[in-house]
C-alpha cells in the first residue's frame, strides 16, 4: 500500500529533524571542546573527503540511478528486482573496497589535492592521518544509503531518516570520552567517524531482512539492469551533487584563507542544512520512488501534480526560514556554539556566512525537488549539463567576491565563497525549472501567483515581528546556556506561530498542501 505523500514526507521530516538535532550537539560538543583551529580545520577537509564522494556516487547518483530502474522491475517481476539488487550491492561493495583502500593509500596527496592551502607540514600530516581512519566511512555510508533507498522504494522511510543519529552519538561520545585518552585528542573524531559509519549499515540490516530485500552480493544475475543504472550514473554524478562540488570547492578555496575559515563555513552550513534536510530532502526522498512509479505507469498527469505538490510546500517552508536563518542567524550561532573555546569572532565569522549560504535556501530546496523530475524519467544528462554550467558560474563569482573582498579590506573573505555558491544555486534551480517547463514535464498553475502573494505577506509579518522583539546582540554575550537557548527558542516559536496565523487569516489552509491538490 501507498503512503499517503504528505505523511511520508512528515515522517521523514520528523526523523530528520530529531537526527539534525543530534547533529547540533554533535557540533556543539567538537566546537565547544576543540575551537575553531587548524586542527577542527584538518579534521573537516579529512571527513569532508569521504562524505562528499558518498553523497555524490551513494546518494547521489547512485541513488538517482537506482530507485528508477529498481522500481521499473519491481512491478515487472519480483525474481528480476532481486536479481538486480543482489547483483548491484556486489558490484557496489566491489568498487567500494577498491576505492576506499586506494583513498587511504594516496591520503596526503588527497589532503594536498583538496586543501592545497595547507602549508604547515603538521597540519598536512594530522589531516592524513585522519583521512586514513575516515575513509572506510564510505564503504559504510555508501552501503547504507543503498539500504536506504531499498527501503524507501518499499515505502519504509522513518528508519533511514533516522539512522544519521548514531553518527552523531558516536562522535559526541568520542569528542568527550575518547579523546582525553589520546595524544591527539582531536584523532579521536576519526574514529567517531570510524564507528558511526559501521553502526549506520548495522542498523539497517534488521529492516531489510523484515522486507525480505537484504541483498546477497553477487557478480552476476542482472547485466542489463546494471548496465542501465551505469548508464545514468555517469552524467548524475554532476547532476545531482551541484551544491556539494560548489561546496567542496569552497573548502578548496577557503584552505588559502585565514585559519579558522574552513570551520567557520562548516558551521554555516550545517545551520542551513537543517531546513534543507526537513524541507528539501524529506520531500525528495518521498518525491523520487513517487515519480518513478508514476513515470512506469506513463501518468503525466500525477508527475505533474507531483511536483507542482512538493514546489508548493517548497515555497511555504523555504522562503520564512530563510528570512529566519538571515535575522536570526548571529543569535543562533551564539546560543548554540559560543563556549569555551568557540570564540566571539567564530560566532561572528560564521554569522556572515550563515547569513551568504541562508540567501540561498530556496535555491538549494528547489534544487532538491526539481532533479527528480529529471531522474525519474531516466535523464540524468540535462542536470549534468546544468550542474556543469552552476560549477564554473560559481568558481566565477567565487573568485571575483575574493577579490572585492580583498580590495575593499572587509572582514570575512569566507562569506563571498558562500554567498557565490547561494547564487549559483539560483541559477541551477531556474535552469531545471525551465527545461522541466519547457519539455511540458511541469505545467503552468496559476495559483502560483496568489499562493506566493500571501507566503510573502506572513514573512513580512514574521519579519517584522523578530525585528521589534530581537535583543541587542550584546546581552546575547551576557546570558548563560539556559537563557540563551531559552530566548532563541521562543523567538523562533513566536515567529512560526505568527506565520501560521497569518497564513490562517489570508485563507491559506493545510489541506490545500495535501495530495493531489484540491
Amino acid at each position: 500500500m501507498t503512503k499517503p505523500p504528505l505523511k511520508a514526507t512528515l515522517t521523514v521530516g520528523g526523523a530528520t529533524f530529531i537526527s539534525r538535532i543530534f547533529g547540533y550537539v554533535r557540533d556543539a560538543v567538537i566546537f565547544i571542546l576543540f575551537g575553531a583551529n587548524a586542527g577542527t580545520d584538518a579534521f573537516f577537509v579529512a571527513f569532508r573527503i569521504p562524505n562528499f564522494l558518498r553523497r555524490i556516487f551513494a546518494e547521489g547518483a547512485f541513488s538517482q540511478a537506482f530507485v528508477p530502474v529498481m522500481t521499473s522491475h519491481l512491478k515487472q517481476d519480483k525474481s528480476a528486482f532481486r536479481r538486480l539488487i543482489d547483483h548491484s550491492s556486489g558490484l557496489l561493495s566491489l568498487a567500494l573496497l577498491f576505492i576506499t583502500a586506494l583513498g587511504m593509500l594516496t591520503a596526503p596527496w588527497l589532503i594536498t589535492l583538496f586543501a592545497p592551502g595547507f602549508n604547515d607540514p603538521t597540519q598536512q600530516q594530522l589531516a592524513s592521518d585522519m583521512l586514513r581512519i575516515v575513509f572506510p566511512y564510505l564503504f559504510f555510508i555508501s552501503l547504507t544509503a543503498m539500504a536506504a533507498s531499498l527501503l524507501n522504494v518499499k515505502q519504509r522511510f522513518a528508519i533511514p531518516a533516522l539512522t544519521p543519529v548514531l553518527l552523531n552519538v558516536a562522535l559526541i561520545l568520542a569528542a568527550i570520552f575518547l579523546a582525553p585518552k589520546m595524544a591527539q585528542p582531536i584523532i579521536a573524531l576519526a574514529w567517531g567517524v570510524f564507528i558511526g559509519g559501521a553502526a549506520q549499515l548495522a542498523l539497517q540490516i534488521p529492516f531489510l531482512l523484515k522486507e525480505k530485500c537484504l541483498p546477497i552480493p553477487r557478480l552476476t544475475g542482472a547485466k542489463a539492469g546494471v548496465k542501465r543504472i551505469a548508464k545514468l550514473m555517469l552524467p548524475a554524478i554532476f547532476g545531482s551533487s551541484i551544491v556539494q562540488l560548489n561546496l567542496l570547492i569552497n573548502t578548496v578555496i577557503a584552505s588559502f584563507l585565514t585559519v579558522g575559515s574552513i570551520s567557520w563555513l562548516y558551521v554555516s552550513d550545517r545551520f542551513v542544512e537543517l531546513p534543507l534536510a526537513i524541507f528539501g530532502v524529506a520531500i525528495a526522498t518521498v518525491l523520487l520512488p513517487m515519480l518513478s512509479r508514476q513515470f512506469v505507469a506513463a501518468n503525466s498527469d500525477d508527475f505533474n501534480n507531483s511536483l507542482h505538490w512538493a514546489l508548493r510546500l517548497t515555497c511555504l517552508f523555504a522562503i520564512p526560514a530563510t528570512v529566519g536563518l538571515i535575522l536570526l542567524a548571529e543569535p543562533i550561532i551564539i546560543s548554540l556554539m559560543q563556549y569555551r573555546a568557540f570564540t566571539a569572532l567564530d560566532t561572528q565569522m560564521s554569522s556572515l556566512s550563515l547569513i551568504a549560504y541562508g540567501l540561498g535556501l530556496p535555491a538549494f530546496i528547489a534544487i532538491k525537488i526539481l532533479a527528480p523530475g529529471f531522474f525519474a524519467r531516466e535523464n540524468t544528462r540535462t542536470p549534468m549539463l546544468i550542474g556543469v554550467s552552476a560549477i564554473g558560474v560559481n568558481i566565477a563569482l567565487s573568485l571575483s567576491l575574493l577579490w572585492l573582498w580583498h580590495r575593499q579590506e572587509w572582514i570575512g573573505a569566507h562569506a563571498g565563497l558562500a554567498l557565490a555558491t547561494s547564487l549559483a544555486a539560483y541559477l541551477n534551480a531556474f535552469l531545471l525549472y525551465r527545461c522541466l517547463r519547457q519539455e511540458q514535464v511541469l505545467k503552468q498553475d496559476i495559483r502560483y501567483l496568489g499562493l506566493l502573494f500571501k507566503i510573502v505577506i506572513a514573512t513580512l509579518v514574521l519579519s517584522s515581528l523578530l525585528l521589534s522583539l530581537l535583543p541587542d546582540p550584546s546581552q546575547w554575550a551576557q546570558w548563560g546556556v539556559v537563557i540563551r537557548v531559552l530566548v532563541l527558542t521562543a523567538l523562533i516559536a513566536i515567529a512560526v506561530l505568527a506565520y501560521a496565523a497569518s497564513l490562517f487569516l489570508l485563507g491559506l489552509r493545510p489541506a490545500q498542501f495535501k495530495y493531489p491538490a484540491p
